[in-house]
């Protein structure tokens, strides 16, 4: 892509075994290919629930084995696991807005019975054989209730519980990893990604269909879903409530190098990190730098639908604690970010995708 400088791969001395659970979900597709493109062997497990059968360029990788199998069933799970050094738990129903709305109790109950297998699987591969550490993909919403910006790792202690379903469930994830430390010693790490933004990411087949104006709501995720109504040439543009809601948009392509540095990282142990940029963008920004990249300099105009009951209006973390333990930093600009997506988009939208 013209204008898109992609980051320099890093090579490790030694190669490691990865277990990824949910590999070929979004965030999966740039870590299996950061881990093998760093040099280290890579086991997949997905059951494509989420998005269907999807292709990976890495499929016929001779690093990669991958199961089409569910991550609930804990003696498959158990058995993969046995001669990996890690385990990277990714697995889970997960997606934006709509979702915490439509899955509320599904949230709950079923990333709660895959965090159980996950840990399950990670406590005996530890105890009886090789594995060093579980790696856990907790989530920014976490810290939906709280009112300290930038949000510090450490202010989860003093910050009320998330109201949402699925920032309950997320903040759960991180209290598997403290009680498996706490009675079996199995060490972890704990990541929050704060809105990913990449290519990769498809309409889900439990997505129900939502009218935004006289378009389908492409997905739950913001830029995505903005993408395809500029595309289709939505005019004005729906956007959800007043615009104002600040966000920290990270690549996929940066999120999966910190999750890499801090799965391998000895100072990541028993810790959790933020993981995201510190560029902050409006709802109504990020609207309006989509128009412009799409329809050049016709008019932007935009109207305001009902906002839903858990848009959270303010997510900026603190990196610092990244920066300084992992020496991670997410550089790839939301332009940047978008001169990948846009285009991505577009064939989809051609294919039939979204």
């Amino acid at each position: 892509m013209k204008g898109f400088k992609r980051p320099q791969r890093e090579k490790n001395s030694e190669s490691k075994k990865i277990l990824v659970t949910g590999s070929a979900g979004f965030i999966g597709g740039y870590l299996v290919q950061e881990f093998l493109d760093q040099g280290h062997k890579v086991i997949g497990i997905d059951n494509y629930s989420k998005y269907g059968k999807v292709e990976k360029s890495y499929d016929n990788h001779p690093n990669y084995k991958f199961y089409k199998e569910d991550v609930k069933n804990t003696k498959f799970l158990t058995e993969i696991s046995k001669d990996c050094d890690y385990v990277v738990a990714l697995a889970a129903m997960i997606g934006g807005i709509t979702y915490f709305h439509q899955f509320a109790y599904d949230l709950l109950a079923e990333n709660e019975r895959i965090l159980a297998s996950t840990f399950d699987a990670a406590i005996e591969a530890h105890q009886k054989y090789n594995l060093k550490k579980i790696v856990v993909l907790s989530s920014s919403m976490v810290f939906e209730s709280t009112n300290v910006y930038p949000t510090p790792e450490n202010i989860l202690s003093q910050t009320p519980p998330p109201k949402s379903t699925y920032g309950f469930q997320k903040l759960s994830s991180e209290y598997f990893c403290k009680g498996a430390w706490e009675q079996y010693k199995l060490p972890y790490t704990i990541l929050r990604p704060f809105n990913c933004v990449g290519t990769g990411e498809k309409r889900a087949k439990t997505e129900i269909e939502v009218k935004s104006g006289n378009i389908k709501l492409a997905m739950s995720h913001v830029v995505p879903d903005l993408v395809q109504k500029v595309l289709q040439g939505q005019d004005p543009l729906h956007i959800l409530g007043r615009g104002n809601q600040i966000r920290c948009y990270t690549y996929g392509g940066d999120l999966a190098k910190g999750i890499v540095k801090a799965t391998f990282s000895p100072k990541a142990i028993n810790e959790d990190f933020n993981l995201s940029t510190d560029e902050q963008t409006t709802v109504l920004q990020l609207a309006k730098a989509i128009w412009r990249k799409v329809n050049n300099n016709k008019p932007f105009r935009y109207v305001s639908d009902k906002a839903f009951v858990y848009d959270v209006q303010k997510r900026v973390p603190d990196t610092t604690k990244a920066k300084r333990m992992l020496d991670f930093e997410a550089k790839t600009t939301l332009d940047e970010m978008l001169n990948e997506v846009i285009p991505w988009i577009k064939k989809q939208i051609q294919l039939g995708g979204i």
